[in-house]
C-alpha cells in the first residue's frame, strides 16, 4: 500500500509518456522510401511514386505487399509534410513526441529551447514526490518559444479528445487545410488551389457545363486530371502536372474533374479514376475537332511536358520558300498569315496561335535562314523571325519582323494583339471591297488561269482566248474590270461562210509573276518589262497576238474587235503554253 501511495501523478505522467512514445515510434520514413535525409521534395515524390506503383495491392499480389504499401504511404505522409518532417528530424516522431531512446544523451532528459517550463528532480526530490530516489538529478521540460510544448502534450491530448491543436484527431476533425488537401485531393490548401510549382494560373474545376463551354473545340489544349478525393496520390499527380505544364503556360490550361461530384460526366467521357488519378490532354493533333487522349507514360514532369507539347494544335501548313507569295485570290476568303523562322519544325508559339485562331486565319510557316535571299527580300522582310499577312483580296502586310520571345505566355499575348489588329484591318478592307463589289455587281467575274482550268478556258475547244496578264494587285484589278465590261458587250466576228456558226471567245487572267513559262511560250523575253498586257491566243492554230498599249475599256474593246474581225496580225507561238 505504501508503494501505491507514493505512485504520484508525476510517476503516472512519466510512465504514460514512455508508453505513448514507445507505441508511437515510427519506422524510419527515409529508409522506407530509400532517400537521404537531405532529400528534396521532388526526390521524395519520385521515390514515393516509384514504390507505390511497385507495391500497390492491385498490381502486386505477393505476401507482404499490402503492409509494405501502407509503410510507403505513411512514410510519404510524414516526409511530404514540412511540419511532420521537421518533428521527425528533431524528435524521431512526426507529432513532436521524442521517444526516450531518441532524446539527448547524458544523465538528464530535456528538450532544447529558451523560455521553456521545466520540471527538475534533484536528489531526494524524486523520493519526496513518491518516486524511487536517485543520486542523480533528472529533469525534463516542456513548452517552446512559440508556446507549444516540446513533448507534444497538446498533440497527445487533442488526439485523445478530438481537439484541434494542429492535428487531425482520431475522428479527423479540426484538421488543417494542409492535412485536408493531402487526403482530399485537389481541394484544400491555398498552394493546391493556385496550381503547382511553376504554373501560376489556377487549376480550374471542370464539370459537364464548363467542359462544353470552355474546353471542347475552343482551340486551346487542356491538361486534365480526373480524380477522387479519397485517393492518396492526388497531391503528387498535381505536382507533376503543374511542373510538366509550366513551360507551356499561355498555350495550355490546367483542369481537374472530381469524379465523386461529377460521376455521370466522368462516365460519359470515359475518364473515371481507377487505382489513382488519370491524366488526359484535350488534343487537336488529329483534326479540327478536339478529343481526349490519355497519358500512359511515367509520371515524370519532363515526360508529361513532352506529351503535352506533342499534342498542341497543328493547324499551320509547312511550305517551301518558293511558295511564299499569297497575293493571288483566296477561295476561302480568310486572311492568311505566314511565319518565317529558322526552326526545322513549326514553332510551339505558332502551333498554339494556329489553334486559337484556326477559324479566323489560314496559317503557314516556312524555314528560312537568309534574309538576303531574293524571295525574302521581295516580301519586305529584314529580320527573322517574321510574320507576314495577306488579306483575302491578296494585299500583303509585313506584320512584324525580328520577333523576340521571352516566354510562351507573354508571346501568345503579344502576338494575339498583333493578329487581332490585322483581322480588324482585313475586315475593314473586306467591307470596302464588298461595297465595291455590290456597286459593280453587274460585272462578270474573270477567272484566274490555272493548271486545272486551262483546258476549259483556253483549250482547243475555244477558238480565241483573251488573257489579261498582270504583275501587281492594282494591275489585276484594272484588267479584271476592263475585261468584265468588254466581255458583256456584243462583240462578234464575221460569220464563217462554211459552217454558218459564230466563233466563241473566252476570257481569263494570268498571274505573270507566278507563270513566266506561260508567257515565254509566246515571246522569249516573257514580256518581263511590262506590268500588264493582253494576249489573244488561238489554241487550235497555235498563234497569238498581243496588246501592250494603254489599258482602257475603249482600247481593249478595239483590240478584241480587231482580233475577231481578222484585222490583227497573229504570230506563231514558240511552244504550247503551259500553266504550272
Amino acid at each position: 500500500m505504501a508503494v501505491i501511495r507514493r505512485f504520484t501523478f508525476s510517476t503516472i505522467l512519466l510512465v504514460s509518456l514512455f508508453i505513448l512514445t514507445q507505441e508511437a515510434k515510427t519506422i524510419d520514413p527515409y529508409k522506407v522510401l530509400g532517400v537521404e535525409r537531405n532529400a528534396s521534395q521532388r526526390e521524395i515524390q519520385k521515390a514515393f511514386h516509384k514504390l507505390s506503383l511497385q507495391y500497390h495491392p492491385d498490381k502486386n499480389k505477393n505476401k507482404g505487399a499490402q503492409e509494405k504499401f501502407s509503410e510507403i504511404n505513411n512514410a510519404y505522409d510524414i516526409l511530404s509534410d514540412e511540419e511532420k518532417r521537421k518533428n521527425y528530424d528533431l524528435y524521431g516522431d512526426e507529432k513532436g513526441n521524442p521517444g526516450f531512446d531518441g532524446g539527448y544523451p547524458g544523465d538528464s532528459f530535456r528538450s532544447s529551447g529558451q523560455g521553456q517550463n521545466r520540471f527538475t528532480f534533484r536528489p531526494g526530490e524524486w523520493q519526496n514526490m513518491g518516486g524511487q530516489g536517485s543520486s542523480d538529478s533528472f529533469s525534463f521540460s516542456f513548452g517552446s518559444p512559440g508556446g507549444q510544448n516540446s513533448f507534444g502534450f497538446g498533440d497527445i491530448f487533442s488526439n485523445l479528445f478530438g481537439g484541434d491543436q494542429g492535428g487531425s484527431g482520431f475522428g479527423g476533425f479540426g484538421g488543417s487545410a494542409r492535412s485536408q488537401s493531402r487526403f482530399g485531393g485537389f481541394g484544400g490548401s491555398t498552394k493546391s488551389q493556385s496550381g503547382s510549382k511553376g504554373f501560376t494560373e489556377p487549376i480550374r474545376d471542370v464539370n459537364s457545363r464548363s467542359f462544353k463551354k470552355e474546353v471542347a473545340d475552343q482551340g486551346i489544349t487542356w491538361l486534365l486530371s480526373s480524380y477522387k478525393p479519397s485517393l492518396r496520390e492526388n497531391q503528387y499527380y498535381e505536382s507533376v502536372i503543374g511542373e510538366g505544364a509550366a513551360s507551356l503556360e499561355g498555350g495550355l490550361k490546367l483542369g481537374r474533374i472530381n469524379c465523386d461530384t461529377e460521376s455521370t460526366f466522368c462516365k460519359e467521357i470515359g475518364v473515371q479514376p481507377r487505382t489513382g488519378p488519370r491524366i488526359f490532354v484535350y488534343s487537336y493533333r488529329g483534326s479540327d475537332k478536339g478529343s481526349l487522349v490519355e497519358y500512359n507514360g511515367d509520371l515524370v514532369s519532363k515526360d508529361v511536358r513532352r506529351f503535352c507539347q506533342d499534342h498542341l494544335p497543328r493547324f499551320s501548313t509547312r511550305i517551301k520558300t518558293n511558295l511564299l507569295d499569297f497575293s493571288s485570290g483566296n477561295a476561302e476568303k480568310l486572311p492568311r498569315v505566314l511565319l518565317l523562322s529558322t526552326k526545322k519544325e513549326t514553332p510551339i508559339i505558332w502551333r498554339v496561335l494556329s489553334g486559337l485562331y484556326r477559324r479566323r486565319f489560314i496559317f503557314y510557316d516556312a524555314e528560312v535562314h537568309d534574309v538576303s535571299d531574293s524571295t525574302i527580300k521581295k516580301l519586305g522582310v529584314d529580320a527573322l523571325p517574321a510574320i507576314i499577312g495577306w488579306a483575302s483580296n491578296g494585299e500583303k502586310h509585313v506584320l512584324k519582323t525580328g520577333i523576340s520571345v521571352k516566354d510562351l505566355k507573354s508571346a501568345v499575348y503579344d502576338l494575339s494583339i498583333l493578329l487581332d489588329g490585322f483581322e480588324k484591318r482585313c475586315k475593314k478592307a473586306a467591307s470596302s471591297h464588298d461595297r465595291k463589289e455590290h456597286a459593280d455587281s453587274t460585272e462578270k467575274q474573270i477567272p484566274l488561269l490555272t493548271g486545272s482550268n486551262i483546258d476549259a478556258l483556253c483549250g482547243e475547244a475555244n477558238p480565241v482566248c483573251i488573257i489579261g496578264a498582270f504583275k501587281s494587285l492594282r494591275a489585276r484589278e484594272k484588267l479584271e474590270h476592263i475585261l468584265s465590261e468588254v466581255s458583256q458587250k456584243s462583240l462578234s466576228r464575221r460569220r464563217n461562210t462554211h459552217s454558218g456558226s459564230r466563233d466563241s471567245i473566252s476570257f481569263a487572267l494570268l498571274d505573270a509573276t507566278k507563270q513566266p513559262t506561260f508567257l515565254n511560250a509566246f515571246d522569249k523575253s516573257g514580256f518581263k518589262t511590262l506590268n500588264n498586257l493582253l494576249v489573244a491566243y488561238k489554241p487550235r492554230k497555235g498563234k497569238f497576238a498581243t496588246f501592250t498599249g494603254e489599258m482602257t475599256t475603249e482600247e481593249v474593246e478595239r483590240f478584241i474587235g480587231g482580233v475577231l474581225n481578222g484585222d490583227i496580225q497573229f504570230s506563231k507561238t514558240r511552244q504550247k503554253p503551259v500553266v504550272k
